[in-house]
């Protein structure tokens, strides 16, 4: 039931992109139990002086390749299922695309069951 929000600077190609989600779903049904076929995905690219990241934030040094990923998926997953996640996903755009893991900016956000509608203005999971 994810959707996901992929933000990164505009100039990349389509490949570039299309890696991005196939390795974000990846990473989802292996460490999330994301049912398959449940890939409902939005990537957009922006000007480099709309898109803000900031370079030391924590002590990680983030380049203007930063890659924001931004899920909203049910509510339930424990930390260790989060944490493996996270690195499936960072290891996996660094072996696909050379993606830094300290460009990788990972963002989920819980929901009850009942805020979703799939179509139809049905609660299909209510």
């Amino acid at each position: 039931m994810p959707i996901v929000r992929i933000d990164l600077v505009e100039g990349q190609s389509p490949e570039y992109r299309t890696a991005i989600t196939e390795e974000v779903y990846k990473a989802m049904t292996t460490a999330l139990n994301v049912p398959a076929n449940d890939r409902f995905m939005v990537v957009s690219e922006h000007k480099a002086s709309d898109f803000v990241a900031d370079p030391t934030y924590l002590g990680i040094e983030r380049s203007p390749q930063c890659v924001m990923v931004q899920i909203t998926l049910n509510v339930g997953r424990d930390v260790d299922m989060k944490r493996t996640f996270y690195k499936a996903l960072a290891d996996g755009l660094h072996a696909r695309i050379g993606l830094r893991r300290e460009d990788l900016f990972i963002n989920l956000v819980e929901v009850a069951k009942e805020n979703w509608s799939f179509g139809n203005g049905i609660a299909q999971y209510a």
